[in-house]
C-alpha cells in the first residue's frame, strides 16, 4: 500500500480514495452464443434451481439454458414467478421452492430483479431465513453459487455483491448485500436483449447511465474505476445516438450489455449515491421504473457538482459526444417525457419522499454532502414546475 501511495502521490493522484481496491470474484463471459459454447460452467453441481421471470422464454435465454443443462444430465427446476421489484413475499416463495427440490446452485436468468432476487434466495436456502432476516441476521454459511444471465442491459447485477428488494414496510427499496453474493459466472450475450421493447431499452439504459455516473461522484471512487467509467460512458454516448434514431441493431445490443457491465463493476465498489435514493421513493409509490426514475433526476445531480467538480462533469458530458447539461436533459427529456408528462406530485408527497431518500445509506457516497433541504429542493425544481 506504500509503495501505491507513493506512486499516486508523484502522480499528484494521492487525493483520490486508495482504500478498496478493485474485486470483482465474477468469471465474465461476454458474446453471442456463450452459453451454448461454454457448458462447462454448469458443472457447479448436480441440481439447478432457475430463478426466471417470463420473458426468458420469449427470448431463447431459458431454452439455451434447458438444452445445455439437459445435454450435460444436470437436473433442474424453473421457477418463473418473479416479479418487477420484487418484495419480501416473492423471495420467500422462492426460497421455499428451492429447499424443497434440494437444489445445490441457482441459475437467474433476467434483468435485475431476476438476479437479485436469485442473491437473496441463494442465502436465504442456506441459511434458514425468511427475506426479512436478510436485514437483521448474520449470514453464517455461503449462499448457494450462481450463475447469472442478464437479458436487460441496465442494471449490471451479475458483477454485485448487492440484492435490492421492495420493503412494503418501510414504502422503499432496501438493499442486501452480502459480500459472499456475487454471482460465480456471469453469461452475457446480447442477442437476448434484442427483443426488448424500446421503452424498456431507453429505462434500462439510463439505469446504466446512473451507475457509471453515481460511481464516478462516489467518495470511495478511486483512478482504477476510472477506466471503466470512461470507457462505460463511451458506449453509451455511442449508443444513444443509436436510441435516438430508433435503430438499435445487434452492436447497438452489445454497446449496451457492455456499458451495464462496466457500470456494475463501478458500483460494486463504490455504491450507488443520492441519485437512486431518490428515485427509489419515485418507484414505489408512483410505479415509475427503476431506470426512469434514475433518468428523470440525473441532470439535476450533475447540476449539484458543477460548482466543486466541474472537470468531472464535463469529463461525463464529453465522453457522452454532449456539450452541456441541458443538452443532456433535452435528449433525456424527448426520450421519456411522454411516460412522465401525466404524473403529478404534491407538496406533501415530495417531503415524504425527501425523508425517505435521507434516510437511505445511498446518501453517505455522495463525493460531496447534500442535505434534507437539498433533496427536497431537486425534488421540487423537476415536479413542482
Amino acid at each position: 500500500m506504500t509503495l501505491i501511495y507513493q506512486y499516486l502521490t508523484k502522480r499528484r493522484l494521492a487525493k483520490v480514495n486508495i482504500n478498496s481496491f478493485y474485486y470483482i470474484p465474477t468469471k465474465i463471459i461476454f458474446g453471442q452464443n456463450c452459453i451454448m459454447q461454454n457448458p462447462e460452467v454448469f458443472s457447479i453441481g448436480k441440481k439447478a434451481f432457475i430463478i426466471t421471470g417470463k420473458s426468458s422464454r420469449l427470448n431463447g435465454s431459458l431454452q439455451d439454458v434447458e438444452a445445455v443443462l439437459e445435454k450435460n444430465k444436470i437436473e433442474y427446476e424453473v421457477f418463473d414467478g418473479v416479479k418487477s421489484n420484487p418484495d419480501f413475499e416473492n423471495v420467500d416463495m422462492a426460497a421455499e421452492k428451492a429447499k424443497k427440490v434440494k437444489a445445490d446452485f441457482i441459475i437467474a436468468i433476467g434483468g435485475g430483479s431476476v438476479i437479485d432476487a436469485a442473491k437473496a434466495v441463494a442465502a436465504m436456502v442456506t441459511n434458514g431465513f425468511e427475506a426479512e432476516e436478510l436485514f437483521s441476521k448474520k449470514i453464517s454459511n455461503m449462499p448457494l453459487p450462481i450463475i447469472a444471465i442478464p437479458t436487460t442491459a441496465g442494471t449490471g447485477s451479475e458483477v454485485t455483491p448487492y440484492s435490492i428488494l421492495t420493503s412494503h414496510k418501510d414504502g422503499t427499496k432496501k438493499n442486501f448485500y452480502n459480500q459472499h453474493n456475487f454471482p460465480v459466472v456471469a453469461l452475457l450475450d446480447p442477442r437476448y436483449t434484442l427483443s426488448l421493447s424500446y421503452e424498456v431499452t431507453v429505462d434500462t439504459m439510463l439505469d446504466a447511465f446512473s451507475h457509471l455516473v453515481e460511481g464516478y461522484f462516489s467518495k470511495k471512487y478511486n483512478i482504477l474505476y476510472q477506466g471503466f467509467v470512461e470507457n462505460g460512458l463511451k458506449y453509451l454516448g455511442k449508443s444513444l445516438k443509436d436510441i435516438e434514431k430508433g435503430t438499435i441493431d445487434i452492436q447497438t445490443r452489445e454497446m449496451l450489455l457492455f456499458s451495464s457491465l462496466l457500470g456494475g463493476i463501478v458500483i460494486a465498489h463504490t455504491g450507488t449515491s443520492f441519485v437512486h435514493a431518490m428515485g427509489y421513493p419515485l418507484t414505489y409509490y408512483k410505479d415509475i421504473p427503476h431506470g426512469r426514475a434514475n433518468g428523470i433526476l440525473i441532470s439535476e445531480f450533475l447540476r449539484f457538482y458543477l460548482d466543486s467538480e466541474k472537470d468531472k462533469v464535463l469529463n461525463v458530458l464529453g465522453l457522452l459526444g454532449l456539450r452541456s447539461i441541458e443538452e443532456l436533459e433535452n435528449i433525456i427529456d424527448n426520450l421519456i417525457k411522454d411516460k412522465i408528462v401525466i404524473l403529478k406530485f404534491t407538496d406533501e408527497e415530495l417531503k415524504h419522499y425527501t425523508t425517505i431518500a435521507f434516510s437511505s445509506p445511498n446518501i453517505l457516497n455522495s463525493s460531496k454532502p447534500i442535505n434534507e433541504t437539498g433533496i427536497y429542493e431537486i425534488y421540487k425544481r423537476i415536479f413542482l414546475k
